[in-house]
């Protein structure tokens, strides 16, 4: 990964300099609160909050591309007397460079990481038992391919690919089960990725964001991981926003069902940049 950040350095010093940066970092804030007080219908208590942060910084020159994007979510929610728990806790980072050839075929190099800020936990049990946290696990992967913007909404790429899954006290992610003498926190594999991203406005007031990951183990085709976040953000006012967000993620190495996870948010909205 190292080496592949020092290649797209040292050809981001070749570009133009009279090329510019283009900025975009957006945050949001969501509440919720629900207070019940001799209600004869009955209900509980709850509150919740999330912020969520996203940025785009991106460099065009005539020869090169260099975009780079971010991904950050948390928050809590509490439901009668019980304690806070996590209701979203997500951070993704991605740089891609593009080479321009001057035809629809592009070559590429990218990395993307992706981890969480705290603790997870497994709530079915009693007491509750942590399963994840900070980089434990975290997710890297190093690409090179190239890649076709298809039209105004749809880019895609397709290239090899690296992708490490590191571990420190929750091996069960990284761990290999043929080997099961020694306990493994590192996951290294090599395979192929194809990743697609899909920006559509759907009207003025509403975009679609979507991204399909896919990646293949060299040694087991047959095995795809997915992970596929779709973002649907509705603008009511100048500052108040609707967000539906549904992501769906398949690791066999995790689990051998499809994990899905769905928020609905309206909140305040605020563009920084």
């Amino acid at each position: 990964m190292l080496l592949l950040v020092s290649l797209i350095a040292q050809v981001s010093g070749q570009e133009d300099s009279t090329a510019v940066w283009e900025k975009s970092v957006v945050g949001g804030l969501n509440l919720t609160q629900t207070s019940f007080d001799n209600w004869s219908a009955g209900g509980e208590n709850a509150f919740s909050w999330q912020v969520n942060l996203t940025y785009q910084f991106v460099k065009n020159d005539a020869r090169f591309s260099w975009k780079n994007t971010g991904k950050f979510a948390y928050g809590n929610a509490r439901i009668g007397d019980t304690e806070l728990i996590k209701s979203a806790d997500e951070i993704k980072l991605e740089s891609v460079y593009t080479y321009k050839t001057g035809t629809a075929v592009n070559p590429y190099a990218a990395v993307t990481g992706e981890t969480q800020f705290t603790e997870g936990f497994d709530y079915t049990t009693e007491p509750a038992t942590e399963i994840s946290a900070f980089m434990d696990p975290g997710y890297f992967r190093e690409s090179l391919g190239a890649g076709v913007q298809l039209n105004e909404v749809v880019t895609t790429r397709l290239g090899a690919a690296l992708k490490q899954t590191v571990t420190h006290d929750y091996p069960g992610y990284s761990d290999d089960p043929d080997t099961p003498v020694e306990i493994e926190t590192l996951r290294s594999e090599v395979g192929a990725e194809s990743v697609t991203d899909i920006n559509w406005p759907v009207t003025e007031s509403a975009q679609y964001r979507g991204k399909l990951e896919l990646f293949s183990n060299f040694g087991g085709l047959d095995e795809i991981d997915v992970n596929y976040d779709n973002i649907l953000t509705v603008k009511v006012s100048e500052y108040i926003n609707m967000n539906v967000n549904v992501k769906l993620v398949y690791d066999k190495d995790i689990s051998v069902k499809r994990q899905i996870k769905q928020t609905m948010a309206i909140g305040l909205n605020y563009t920084f940049i």
